[in-house]
């Protein structure tokens, strides 16, 4: 082999090497708000000069005025979404004022006639001039088809996405399309399966996503961010032009990885490229977690200073720590967590369920499971004095009760407090939880009740 061959055929593994390092890929960002930015690389053939390149499986939701072709040695001239699609009163429509062909068979015998005809009208019916008398074209029994010379330019089988664009080279090259589309959405699914004993829970997550954009996304690289996107209001196209840019800033940092910060969002990435077809629900698992570190807490809030003429119940929460030390290794996206516990014949039941938000690390989260009866707590309020036209002092006193036959400990929260109430006194030791917002931990004997007392001092 000649040195020259030898030149050309390195240059060629060369590019094959090249065109195999970049791929065509897609990949899939889908948000919160009902919105989905698709970026789809693909592999195209483009020849010198002005032409039209269409995308035939883009979505039918697509929002067109985001619509971006990149690829090298190309310049955009011009972009059309024909979503008008083909069916047997579309076709109708479009022949209004044109010679269609109608064949009507003979119930009886089987016989065919055929005749031409002017289409007039597609209104509600359709009108047609056959020779010198006016039809229509009945929908009863009798056999009748209408055949058409062509499918109008206009009319596509799928949603169809054509860009003009001018060439400077002729060859086969990498081209990103991307746009935003409605119809994808996305969930989180929560499955704790809780052992009160040992103080643990092993989590499960699943991912729930929905596609009824009107396209399959076949092998999609998937990426789901927790947070809400500021999206334009209006018709002003400044305002669309910085909501679509918030939306791309995050797809474009999808490879920092699973639960990983994203500005002020969460992104998460599925492992495994993914396909997501037209009208399908899919789950995704996401998160294992064994052995996290929790525990049954009996739960009492109260939003202000107030006497309760009658005793109400606890409710029921399982508490624990999102945090790596938990066995957790991420940032939980907002869904609905159940919650198990296994019977005496070691059968797991489900015990309840409830709604949490987006999570970070280092949050505590408290699992509301449900009400407990024979966990109850009472408040009143002792005395009220004003400080000040903005300052008040309040004295509470808190009874907790409980009917089990092992005591427990009542988490008692009390909210109302402004940025710098404080605690004059109080007969056990709280903490703030915010800064609205104190706690104590109670300690209620078996069959028996605790008493809480505190004074505080709080306005603005």
């Amino acid at each position: 082999m000649g040195k020259t061959a030898l030149l050309t055929a390195s240059a060629m593994a060369l590019a094959h090497a090249a065109l195999a390092a970049d791929a065509p890929k897609l990949s899939v960002t889908i948000y919160n708000a009902d919105q989905a930015l698709v970026q789809d690389q693909r592999l195209l053939d483009i020849a010198k000069g002005r032409q039209r390149l269409e995308f035939k499986d883009v979505s039918a939701a697509i929002r067109p005025e985001t619509v971006t072709l990149s690829a090298d040695a190309i310049g955009v001239v011009e972009q059309n979404f024909d979503y008008d699609l083909l069916t047997p009163g579309k076709l109708m429509e479009k022949a209004v004022g044109h010679e269609v062909t109608i064949v009507r068979t003979n119930p009886g015998n089987g016989q065919q006639v055929t005749e031409k005809a002017t289409v007039l009208s597609a209104n509600e019916g359709v009108v047609l001039k056959i020779g010198d008398r006016i039809e229509v074209l009945r929908d009863d029994d009798v056999p009748t088809r209408v055949i058409f010379d062509k499918v109008p330019d206009n009319l596509r089988a799928h949603p169809t996405l054509s860009v003009t664009v001018d060439s400077e080279r002729a060859g086969q090259r990498l081209a990103t399309l991307s746009y935003l589309t409605t119809g994808l959405s996305w969930k989180a699914d929560y499955v704790a399966l809780f052992d009160e004993k040992a103080a643990k829970l092993d989590l499960q997550g699943w991912i729930t996503l929905e596609n009824h954009s009107g396209a399959p996304y076949v092998g999609a690289e998937t990426q789901l961010v927790a947070g809400h996107v500021q999206l334009a209001q209006g018709d002003d196209a400044s305002d669309q032009s910085d909501g679509l840019a918030a939306v791309r800033a995050a797809g474009t940092e999808a490879d920092e990885g699973p639960g990983k910060e994203l500005g002020d969002y969460h992104i998460y990435s599925l492992p495994e490229r993914t396909t997501i077809a037209q009208n399908q629900t899919k789950q995704v698992g996401f998160l294992q977690a064994d052995g996290v570190a929790a525990h049954k807490v009996y739960q009492w809030s109260a939003g202000w200073f107030q006497t309760q003429q009658q005793p109400s119940a606890a409710v029921v929460v399982v508490d624990f720590v999102n945090s790596r030390g938990s066995g957790l290794a991420a940032g939980l996206p907002a869904g609905t967590m159940r919650v198990y516990e296994r019977d005496t014949a070691g059968e797991p039941k489900f015990v309840g369920e409830s709604q949490i938000g987006h999570t970070p690390q280092g949050s505590e989260l408290a699992v509301k499971i449900g009400d407990a009866f024979d966990v109850t707590v009472q408040p009143t309020v002792t005395a009220e004095t004003k400080i000040s036209k903005t300052r008040t002092r309040y004295s509470m006193t808190y009874v907790a009760r409980n009917a089990r036959r092992e005591p427990v400990t009542v988490e008692l929260r009390q909210g109302g407090l402004w940025r710098d109430g404080k605690v004059l006194k109080e007969s056990l030791q709280s903490r703030r939880i915010d800064a609205h917002t104190l706690g104590w931990s109670i300690p209620v004997p078996a069959n028996g009740q605790t008493t809480l007392t505190f004074d505080v001092e709080t306005g603005w």
